[in-house]
């Protein structure tokens, strides 16, 4: 089969031919149908998040059809609609057991340390199978598996609550989904940091008060919409220093600041000024729950979270279109979410 794969870091992804996985028991054989872009996949290509081992196909954001499933899976058959939980997962450990499973002792992010689904086919375990509604479609079935899962978890992590505010600081993929659960969950105001006009104007489409940050200083314009107030939760979504320390900065007393971009270089706070006075918190958000997909597939199942326009664009299954959406991340460019269709 083709599969699109990251060979060195620091390179673009080449096109090879793989061979075709082996089913194991509990296992399911997927077909692709549809494959996010995820900026993580950039920081793979460039070295800065280990990929092991090389030759890896990348891709986390994957849905499909069921091609054949093991002879002790009962969870799906051939021919389901199902997106992947990109959390490989042994279900057994302490970790798992305990509804964590981003800890697993032997687990295994797809499209990161086990084939991933820039390819025509991806093997998983089949309790990482959701079912895919027939009314969603594959590409935002796809998407949803990391983009809308890291946020819904990043705001469960927040514990927000109804009536608060929230600012999230970058509005691309994950952003435009954070955006709408927040007011989904009850945010009474949602502030979408960023300096792409495009991603600010699909933001503010969705109810969020938009903050231009190539425009103006985004802490003083935050503290100036909430009245020196400051915000109860943030997002911060980009992986910058600059953009980890505007979140933090921007809380309220309580505040809590939930980091989840991926970075490579630290900030600077003052503990006391900072954090200690206001009794903020900062929150680590590793991945996400497959206890929480359920939630996920129904809030998009009821419209309270709108992928249909998150998709910016779609390419083939070819090594130099998926390079050239990842050289359009690195520029920070105007796509939302680029999506493989094989």
């Amino acid at each position: 089969m083709r599969a699109v794969r990251l060979v060195r870091p620091g390179y673009p992804l080449e096109l090879q031919d793989v061979p075709m996985p082996q089913v194991g028991a509990r296992d399911v054989l997927v077909r692709v149908k549809a494959a996010g872009i995820c900026r993580s996949d950039l920081h793979y290509r460039a070295g800065v998040s280990p990929v092991r081992p090389l030759p890896m196909t990348l891709g986390h954001e994957v849905s499909g059809i069921v091609e054949a499933a093991g002879k002790d899976v009962t969870s799906a058959k051939v021919g389901d609609r199902v997106c992947l939980h990109y959390l490989t997962s042994c279900g057994d450990c302490r970790y798992c057991a305990a509804g964590t499973e981003q800890f697993c002792t032997s687990g295994s992010m797809i499209g990161k340390y086990r084939d991933g689904g820039y390819a025509e086919f991806i093997l998983v375990p089949a309790r990482s199978a959701v079912p895919l509604p027939e009314d969603i479609p594959f590409e935002q079935g796809a998407i949803m598996m990391c983009s809308s899962a890291t946020s819904l978890h990043a705001l469960i992590k927040a514990r927000l609550k109804p009536g608060e505010s929230v600012a999230v600081f970058g509005v691309g993929g994950l952003g435009i989904s954070a955006v709408q659960l927040a007011r989904a969950f009850g945010a009474l105001d949602v502030y979408a940091v960023d300096v792409s006009a495009d991603k600010l104007r699909m933001s503010e489409a969705q109810g969020a008060i938009v903050v231009n940050a190539r425009n103006c200083d985004p802490l003083e314009e935050i503290q100036r919409l909430t009245g020196g107030r400051g915000v109860d939760v943030t997002l911060e979504l980009v992986g910058l220093p600059e953009t980890a320390r505007q979140a933090v900065l921007s809380l309220a007393v309580f505040g809590r600041a939930v980091m989840v971009g991926l970075a490579d270089e630290s900030f600077a706070l003052n503990a006391y000024h900072d954090v200690i006075q206001k009794e903020a918190q900062i929150i680590g958000c590793s991945d996400h729950l497959l206890s929480e997909m359920d939630l996920l597939v129904k809030l998009v199942h009821s419209g309270a979270l709108d992928l249909s326009h998150v998709i910016t664009r779609t390419v083939p299954l070819d090594a130099a279109a998926i390079n050239d959406v990842l050289d359009g991340l690195e520029a920070f460019g105007p796509d939302v979410r680029a999506v493989i269709v094989p």
